[in-house]
């Protein structure tokens, strides 16, 4: 039997359970999916999300649900003690209902660390996997299920190290009916010293153009306009697939898709960002005019203890093909400030790299040890003192520039993608320029999922306040 088959057989097996269950806890079970960290938890919470709705449960956002997943992110320590403090308030929960089911996964999952603590100090949860086995969520839900309905109390631990199987098309509960995220490789081969994830992703593995291609047709003909290519490094994506496929070649047959109106991705390495990809960019009429591209630092020196593989110069000369192909494209990037080594100097050609470039954005993080990594055992640790002071630095000069980036469309007509209600006016919805700056705007449900032009009356700083043309 296929693996497919496998698992739609089991969710059939998890329904007849959940019925049982149901007579357990007095009314039909609910299901709360919260998600920690990037777009590919994000899809991978979807799919979670999907299983849960098709076996039987009802989805709810608040943790009291009778089944709660937490798809864990494990980036940055703070990820991980952020889901122990949350795991706790779980755990009193579950004092007061004892049929309450736990569920762990994600990266976090995939250290051992991880795991032997949760075994040891959160004996109530459940059930834990990681991310080489999410598919098997069906078959391991059967399995927690059975656990319950026999009162047995053995928590199930389902991590593998890594794999070579990719299983699509099962249920999916997404978050937007007019766009979604879509995994085209999985893993990451570069090693950036600072970097878990290849050891919790493992290694790059790329889906088939044609299966990628085939499941997009079929999310337009549900009503998707617009799609996120997704994968730990896009520009990687082909390589060792039995076919003549590049990030670049994929676009464009994603771009033939009659239909779709959109296409995003993320995220992509410098290192890897071909001139085929800048031109394919430059005359696609869907590509957004946006690109993530973390530096991580405007030090090349940094650069190399953090085996990125690209020197300052080697960047800005990037920017600058792409600025010469597409001058109104957004940039945005990833920065991380005190690394090992780094000094107040270093910290500096990083706030210069953001002026020169000119960013719309860039996420600036704090330097996280992550156990396991290169650059947790290096010398050099900078001081709190000295990272507060430089972080602050580099972020203001992050502020101000893109609050002059983003302000250079204002008075410019755009075309605008719906999104939602505004939250904090009801008057008002929200939706994404192509180069994925926001704008507010006035206008009611019936324009959630629809493209309008829209006329940028005022920069806000990292936003817009527009009027609807049409």
């Amino acid at each position: 039997m296929q693996e497919l088959e496998l698992q739609q057989e089991y969710i059939n097996k998890a329904r007849v359970l959940l019925a049982t269950y149901a007579e357990l806890v007095g009314h039909q079970p609910t299901a709360c999916v919260t998600t920690f960290g990037c777009q590919m938890n994000a899809r991978d919470s979807e799919k979670l999300l999907g299983i849960l709705l098709d076996v039987g449960f009802v989805e709810t956002e608040d943790e009291k649900a009778d089944f709660v997943i937490y798809n864990t992110c494990t980036v940055r320590d703070n990820a991980n003690q952020r889901v122990y403090g949350r795991l706790g308030q779980l755990g009193s929960m579950k004092k007061k209902n004892p049929n309450k089911i736990i569920a762990l996964c994600g990266c976090m999952m995939q250290e051992q660390v991880v795991i032997d603590k949760i075994t040891e100090s959160y004996r109530f949860v459940n059930l834990i996997f990681g991310t080489h086995n999410i598919y098997k969520f069906a078959e391991l839900l059967f399995n927690t299920l059975t656990n319950v309905l026999n009162n047995k109390k053995k928590i199930i631990v389902d991590i593998w190290k890594d794999t070579d199987q990719i299983v699509e098309n099962l249920p999916v509960k997404r978050k937007y009916p007019f766009k979604s995220g879509i995994n085209i490789m999985f893993g990451c081969n570069n090693f950036c010293s600072y970097c878990i994830v290849p050891y919790v992703r493992g290694r790059e593995r790329s889906r088939k153009s044609d299966e990628i291609v085939a499941e997009i047709k079929s999310l337009v003909a549900d009503g998707v306009v617009e799609i996120m290519l997704l994968g730990q490094n896009v520009n990687s994506y082909g390589k060792g697939l039995d076919e003549d496929i590049t990030f670049a070649k994929l676009l464009q047959k994603v771009e033939a898709i009659e239909g779709l109106e959109r296409i995003r991705f993320m995220t992509s390495h410098p290192k890897d960002l071909s001139d085929e990809l800048i031109e394919v960019m430059k005359n696609s009429k869907k590509i957004c005019r946006h690109l993530h591209l973390p530096a991580q630092s405007g030090s090349s020196r940094i650069l190399e203890k953090m085996n990125r593989r690209y020197t300052r110069e080697d960047y800005l000369k990037l920017v600058e093909k792409l600025r010469t192909a597409m001058p109104d494209l957004s940039l945005t990037t990833d920065l991380i400030i005190g690394f090992p080594g780094e000094t107040p100097e270093d910290a500096a050609e990083t706030a210069s790299l953001v002026e020169e470039v000119g960013f719309d954005n860039a996420f600036t993080f704090i330097y996280s040890k992550r156990t396991g990594t290169p650059a947790a055992s290096m010398p050099d640790q900078v001081s709190e003192e000295q990272v507060t002071a430089c972080f602050n630095k580099v972020l203001a000069v992050v502020q101000e520039t893109a609050r002059k980036q983003v302000a250079r469309f204002e008075g410019q007509d755009t075309e605008v993608l719906v999104e939602e209600i505004n939250t904090q006016d009801e008057e008002y919805v929200t939706g994404r320029m192509s180069n994925n700056t926001l704008v507010h705007f006035k206008g009611d449900s019936s324009l959630i999922g629809k493209i309008v032009k829209v006329h940028l009356d005022e920069s806000k700083g990292f936003y817009y306040l527009g009027t609807l043309i049409c």
